[in-house]
């Protein structure tokens, strides 16, 4: 099947930017790393952390079943709460902000075809407060996701929920709570053994910021009434094109060593902008899978690179009125990724009136859909004008499909540039030290020199506190 998204990156280009673009003759130049990239790639598909490139293919089954749970759910709750971090919940928010209704949990409830939803990703005890305030438990499926069983953060919130459900209302708590966890080690597939909890497995090879395709998101999706058949659908049309080793008929490919030829010439930025608000939680997925994958300190022969490049994510037209001046006249050192749409869901029009203002009557007639692309074409445009690389991603439509190719052609991305920058795309040591501190400074066994690595640790100053 085609791919039907767009890959345009005319103005990422010398011909387009001048001086601050890439040459063909540079991508001509460093096209070994990208051969190089997608060499890996290819011969590292379902392998080690490579888990991921299997998704599309190898889940008929599990698929089955968790649309079996999420029927469950759908008929008998009236809320769903993922309890979950970082990749348990990033990919769950993105995927059903895209393709469900941008207000679903205030329509009514005969109006809603799932339970009103709720991603508690953080542990803000305001937050959790809030929550309880507004669900009724006894009516409620919490789904906990955590791979290895003892993330800090949602095993707190699971024991939480398991005391309020079990020792303060008294109901059983296999009734209310679906783990999605490892197969055989970790401390929640132990506690789900004993309680009987319904349970989906995280496969091997697969890491939290690359599960968005594997039960920890399709569960929630389907809870949601998302076919999720069609998105992986999508994901497998991009896994086919990326067997492709040209370069210019593999956009994910392309756009990896545009990235890399960028970072090399200074640019250390990525702006993810999309010009819709379905996709706006698409931009927080990218944040996590590119700036955790790529921020390394050390290459894969030791060196220190200190590599990256910060994301940063906007949406159009909202950010126009407030980044947008900066990607123009700051400092060359970004490139924005532009994400459009053809054919938006609905279509409203902008009525006749105040014809006796010209500077507004000028509207009139027109649709938002009008508004909202001529403005992204616009800000295209202008930074174009200006000089800054920037590239479109083009949708003809938001739904499972569209949604599930624009998942994966990101996963790809992020792996080849991973091999160009050589370095460990899938592992997380910054991530770690801060895990190793927290439980250190909670004095979890097996801590005890971080502990004392943190009570020797350099004290403040109380001359640098106003």
């Amino acid at each position: 099947m085609k791919l039907s998204l767009r890959f345009d990156y005319n103005n990422m280009m010398s011909d387009f930017i001048g001086d601050k673009g890439i040459t063909d003759k540079e991508i001509v130049d460093n096209i070994k790393y990208a051969r190089k990239a997608h060499r890996f790639v290819e011969e590292n598909r379902g392998k080690g952390w490579l888990g991921w490139t299997e998704l599309p293919f190898n889940q008929e089954k599990i698929v089955e079943s968790i649309n079996e749970t999420a029927n469950l759910v759908r008929q008998g709750y009236e809320n769903f709460v993922v309890l979950g971090i970082g990749g348990s919940a990033l990919g769950a928010r993105a995927v059903i902000n895209a393709l469900t209704d941008l207000h679903h949990n205030l329509l009514p409830q005969e109006e809603r075809k799932a339970p009103r939803i709720f991603i508690e990703d953080n542990v803000d005890p305001e937050r959790m407060a809030a929550l309880l305030r507004v669900i009724d438990p006894a009516k409620t499926m919490f789904n906990v996701i955590t791979k290895s069983g003892s993330t800090s953060e949602t095993m707190s919130q699971y024991l939480i929920i398991y005391d309020l459900l079990k020792n303060k209302l008294g109901l059983d708590v296999k009734n209310h709570i679906i783990a999605t966890t490892d197969a055989a080690t970790g401390n929640l597939i132990r506690i789900a053994g004993k309680e009987g909890l319904i349970t989906f497995v995280v496969p091997d090879g697969v890491g939290g910021r690359f599960s968005c395709l594997c039960p920890v998101g399709l569960l929630p999706y389907a809870v949601m009434g998302i076919d999720i058949e069609a998105l992986l659908d999508g994901a497998a049309t991009v896994c086919d094109l990326t067997h492709n080793e040209n370069i210019y008929e593999n956009p994910a490919l392309m756009l990896a060593l545009l990235q890399f030829l960028s970072i090399k010439k200074g640019k250390n930025i990525s702006v993810m902008m999309p010009y819709a608000d379905s996709l706006s939680s698409i931009a927080d997925w990218y944040c996590q899978l590119w700036g955790e994958s790529l921020g390394k300190a050390v290459d894969n022969d030791g060196n220190v690179v200190n590599a990256g490049q910060t994301p940063v994510k906007a949406v159009g037209v909202t950010d126009q009125h407030s980044q947008v001046q900066l990607y123009t006249e700051g400092p060359f050192d970004k490139v924005i990724t532009f994400i459009g749409v053809e054919k938006f869901r609905e279509t409203v029009e902008i009525p006749e009136g105040l014809e006796d203002m010209p500077n507004v009557h000028f509207l009139c007639g027109h649709t938002l859909n009008e508004l909202i692309t001529k403005e992204r074409m616009a800000t295209e445009y202008a930074l174009t004008k200006a000089k800054r690389a920037n590239n479109t991603i083009t949708l003809y439509e938001v739904n499972p499909f569209t949604v599930g190719e624009l998942l994966q052609f990101f996963e790809f991305v992020t792996a080849y540039i991973g091999d160009m920058l050589n370095i460990n795309t899938y592992n997380q040591p910054g991530v770690e030290e801060g895990k190793n501190a927290t439980y250190a400074l909670f004095g979890r066994g097996g801590y005890e020199e971080k502990a004392e690595e943190l009570k020797n640790a350099k004290q403040k100053e109380d001359k640098y506190i106003i």
